[in-house]
């Protein structure tokens, strides 16, 4: 790693992506993708489902739903090709009409593999979109206020030669997050952390999500209601985090031990 791309002296961290997400290690590291992983994880803790994150969109994603006793989450398309609608979908509105789904494996190649390769570092993982920045915030703010540090990883999506590209949505999440933490712990917040703050703060929601790259590409696809969702803002008081192989909220997990190694400073 080249010198200072760590962001160690501040606590308040932000860099794209998987290989981000490895250059920049923090005691709690924040996963946000607005469309759609984060904001599907959001409204199924919000039902009391238990979320298992998966790299993989392939048969090894029903195998692992089968082991843990799990529904399966299939591919928007699939769902609607399918024309089905018992069939759980990675749809954040499919999601919020679900009934009877305790456990659900929720295949995403993208955040799922930030999700995991942060939680091999030793960071406390969780999950953030727009509709709970607010609650993510404050769920992690005594702990930066104890000298904790916190790593938000805006996830991107991928160029058709696999190459990141940034996701404007994910940036707004980041922003939210990073910009409620600020002002609920008073910590430093490196120039890219402010960076996305300030996108945050220059966004008009719900217009600009129905209007940017990501939003009209699942609009154009029949998605409109996946996006209107993802614009609510500070909706939702669930804080998803990754225990073990699955997301749970974190008011249903037992007070955690001293934890902090004060990764980078």
């Amino acid at each position: 790693m080249l010198p200072g791309h760590d962001q160690s002296t501040y606590r308040l961290r932000m860099e794209w992506g998987p290989t981000g997400a490895e250059a920049v290690p923090a005691d709690f590291a924040v996963v946000v993708d607005v469309l759609s992983f984060t904001t599907t994880l959001s409204v199924a803790i919000e039902r009391g489902i238990e979320v298992f994150p998966f790299r993989w969109r392939d048969s090894r994603a029903a195998e692992h739903a089968m082991r843990h006793g799990a529904t399966l989450a299939v591919g928007r398309f699939e769902a609607l090709s399918r024309g089905d609608a018992r069939h759980v979908s990675l749809s954040p509105a499919s999601l919020a009409e679900v009934q009877g789904v305790e456990r659900l494996v929720l295949p995403s190649p993208n955040g799922s593999t930030i999700a995991f390769a942060l939680a091999e570092s030793g960071a406390q993982v969780v999950g953030a979109c727009l509709r709970n920045a607010g609650a993510v915030a404050r769920w992690l703010a005594p702990k930066v206020a104890e000298g904790a540090s916190v790593v938000v990883v805006p996830a991107g999506e991928r160029w058709y030669d696999d190459t990141l590209r940034p996701a404007v949505e994910d940036l707004w999440g980041a922003g939210a997050v990073l910009a409620a933490l600020d002002r609920e712990a008073e910590a430093e917040a490196s120039p890219e952390a402010r960076t996305a703050m300030a996108a945050w703060h220059a966004a008009v929601l719900p217009f600009d999500l129905l209007h940017c790259a990501g939003g009209r590409e699942l609009i154009e696809a029949g998605f409109v209601a996946d996006v209107e969702i993802a614009a609510q803002h500070d909706v939702s008081e669930v804080v998803p985090v990754l225990v073990g192989e699955s997301f749970r909220d974190a008011t249903d997990l037992l007070p955690p031990g001293p934890r902090l190694r004060r990764v980078g400073g």
